[in-house]
């Protein structure tokens, strides 16, 4: 851990696969939504998308063509990283997680355990975890740890020992999930601490922790991660009417803390995405 000034990645996560508009009626769902959204997103300062589809009724999908459809829509706008969840949504087969990878993102998460997620279980084998790793290397996608536990760490560890990383790692720590670590400052501490490899790393808050954990993390040297798929409020019982909104207050906050937000290219060397 350090001060920082180097340039900071945010990045946004606009739909996810949980949020509804009952929830939030501002929640992109269609390829075209979700492209405007992260132009929108991009001119306030966001380099990396991280991309859940939807069905146009709302329901999450993990059809590669419609991931692709997202993805040309947002190059049409913008130059940002291309990021994938191949956590789709929870109680999806492995199947279908795995054909996330047809659509070629430049980054795809890696979820390093399975865990109580709130009220169901998030499955993540360790087969499924090594057929995925498998897959992004020989593709060369770059894989992103989602940890959210300090034990997800040891499995970070173990595909890097078993050389199924291309250089150093890189962590998304996912914290507040129910289910998963508590958000706070200490256990961030701890997770930055039981890396087994350095490598840059981003922090994801849920819910209020968004604010203040990404606020942190920007100070100490990592990375931000914000959008609608884990918080879609602004404050305390107002919800934020754009991704874009809660993405300019991130660069806000960053610049208060002396540091620049990365370009798309600068995120694609901070993040190694060209070295994948």
């Amino acid at each position: 851990m350090s001060w920082s000034t180097d340039p900071v990645v945010i990045t946004v996560a606009p739909t996810g696969a949980e949020v509804t508009r009952a929830q939030n009626p501002h929640l992109p769902i269609t390829p075209e939504e979700i492209a405007r959204e992260v132009a929108r997103s991009a001119a306030e300062g966001a380099s990396v998308v991280h991309i859940h589809a939807r069905l146009d009724d709302g329901q999450p999908t993990t059809d590669p063509e419609v991931l692709r459809r997202i993805a040309e829509l947002i190059r049409e706008r913008c130059d940002v990283v291309i990021g994938m969840s191949t956590g789709a949504q929870v109680g999806m087969s492995h199947e279908e997680r795995l054909r996330v990878l047809d659509a070629a993102p430049e980054i795809a998460s890696l979820n390093c355990g399975s865990l109580n997620f709130g009220n169901e279980i998030f499955d993540n084998d360790p087969a499924l975890i090594e057929a995925l790793a498998k897959r992004m290397q020989a593709d060369g996608i770059r894989p992103e740890l989602e940890t959210y536990d300090l034990g997800m760490l040891a499995t970070a560890g173990r595909l890097a020992e078993a050389g199924l990383l291309s250089g150093p790692p890189l962590y998304n720590f996912v914290m507040g999930v129910p289910g998963g670590i508590p958000a706070s400052p200490e256990n961030l501490l701890a997770m930055l601490h039981n890396r087994g490899r350095p490598g840059p790393w981003t922090v994801t808050g849920i819910g209020r922790h968004q604010l203040p954990l990404t606020t942190l993390a920007c100070a100490i040297g990592g990375h931000m991660r914000v959008g609608f798929e884990d918080n879609i409020y602004y404050r305390r019982g107002q919800l934020a009417t754009s991704n874009a909104e809660l993405v300019a207050r991130a660069r806000r906050l960053a610049g208060e803390l002396g540091r620049t937000v990365a370009t798309p290219g600068e995120a694609r060397r901070i993040l190694g995405v060209a070295d994948a």
